[in-house]
């Protein structure tokens, strides 16, 4: 295993890195956040080499791009990591025996967390920030495709870390191949937890892969479903913030569906979304009411449903009822954000109640769905399955516990 050292270091840090106090973790993420204000034309120009490879019409292309406004904003949720309680050390149980024994549950990092990404540069940034407060050493894989900016990304923060006399295998960066993609879910004795971001494509190879631990960060089919009962005026905006606010993002809209009695509604509802030049594959019956007025249109085929599209199109499908609707969620979603618009109270805790995914929307749009909008600060990934964390995951969600048993010599019968 050609990265077994680089394993072996990261292990090591994460001990050290347990015995920090909260205030040194905070002084050390403060640090970094003012060396993103002051390396902006650094760190800008290694994003313009990524950019600079990289197709301007791709969904993946706003992903990747930084720019001044961006920085502000990531060194921002640095400091906002570093403003909030620490999870750790926290009793999360505690009880005596009938033997004298004192039990304590206490939250503590897992170790060593490994980070699967795409061309995504932020999550370098977000990922680190939660893994320090958490007392974590983070290992990151990210892709060829934002390969500069995360160097310099990463370089920016041991230079910091050194300042404070840190190791820097706190936080490593792994060749952008596949090899090393490979040996990293292999490593079973130096990864605690694998949490990959990005396509369908590659969560499906970490899960069926791995031989470490996974939390799955599913790929996000976003729907809204627009009831009979649904206030025209509200769908116009939420429709329209779901799905142009950023595409690129999984919790942006994929699909809207609409109760039969409001397809004269469709065309005031899609108005806002053909400024922004969306366009739309429609059913059969969406298509009719569409089709007069509305300038981006196609006809929907079985592959438009349950599509990730990560661009400014968008499927349209007609149902007659809220259980087809739900029907409908079940069979294409993604288990991520779902939303429904009605003003029938009714309606909507039934859709709440009978909608598995991990955020479910009564009259607000699916991008929401962000760690910093949950008031979590940054955020690791949106977990999309049920086992251990689920949602936007953050600094309680990297954490683990262990038992802290506390006794006066007794022994077991």
């Amino acid at each position: 295993m050609e990265l077994k050292e680089t394993f072996e270091n990261v292990k090591a840090a994460s001990r050290k890195l347990a015995l920090m106090t909260n205030d040194e973790r905070n002084a050390i993420l403060c640090a970094v956040a003012d060396a993103i204000d002051s390396q902006h034309e650094r760190i800008l120009a290694a994003n313009a080499a990524d950019l600079a490879k990289m197709d301007t019409a791709s969904p993946l292309y706003d992903r990747l791009r930084l720019s001044d406004s961006r920085l502000n904003d990531i060194a921002n949720d640095t400091r906002n990591v570093a403003s909030l309680p620490s999870p750790l050390g926290r009793t999360l149980r505690e009880k005596t025996l009938a033997n004298g024994l004192h039990l304590r549950r206490v939250s503590v990092p897992f170790g060593v967390i490994g980070i699967i990404y795409e061309a995504r540069p932020n999550v370098t940034y977000d990922v680190f920030s939660l893994c320090f407060k958490t007392g974590n050493a983070c290992i990151l894989k990210g892709g060829k495709d934002a390969d500069c900016s995360n160097r310099e990304s990463v370089e920016i923060i041991h230079e910091v870390l050194v300042q404070h006399g840190i190791d820097t295998s706190a936080v490593s960066l792994l060749p952008a191949t596949h090899e090393a993609t490979g040996e990293l879910l292999s490593a079973v004795g130096y990864i605690d937890l694998v949490i990959p971001r990005g396509s369908k494509r590659l969560i499906d190879f970490v899960r069926d892969t791995a031989k470490v631990p996974v939390i799955e960060t599913g790929a996000g089919v976003v729907n809204t479903y627009f009831d009979e009962a649904g206030n025209v005026e509200m769908a116009k905006a939420i429709v329209l913030n779901a799905k142009t606010r950023r595409v690129s993002v999984c919790n942006a809209l994929d699909c809207l569906i609409i109760h039969s009695s409001r397809l004269k509604s469709l065309q005031s509802i899609c108005d806002p979304l053909a400024a922004k030049n969306v366009i739309i594959y429609a059913d059969e019956r969406a298509y009719t009411a569409l089709k007069q007025s509305y300038p981006y249109l196609e006809h929907a085929t079985s592959d438009d449903f349950g599509r990730e599209w990560m661009d400014y199109k968008m499927a349209v499908r007609t149902v007659d009822s809220l259980d087809a609707a739900l029907e409908h969620i079940a069979h294409y979603g993604s288990g991520h954000s779902e939303c429904i618009i009605t003003d029938d109270v009714a309606t909507a805790r039934k859709f709440q109640q009978m909608v598995d995914a991990a955020c479910v929307y009564w009259n607000a749009p699916t991008s929401f769905t962000d760690g910093a909008q949950f008031g979590l600060g940054a955020e690791i990934g949106i977990s999309t399955q049920k086992l251990g964390a689920r949602g936007p995951m953050a600094l309680e969600e990297i954490c683990t516990y262990k038992w802290l048993i506390d006794g006066e010599g007794q022994v077991r019968n």
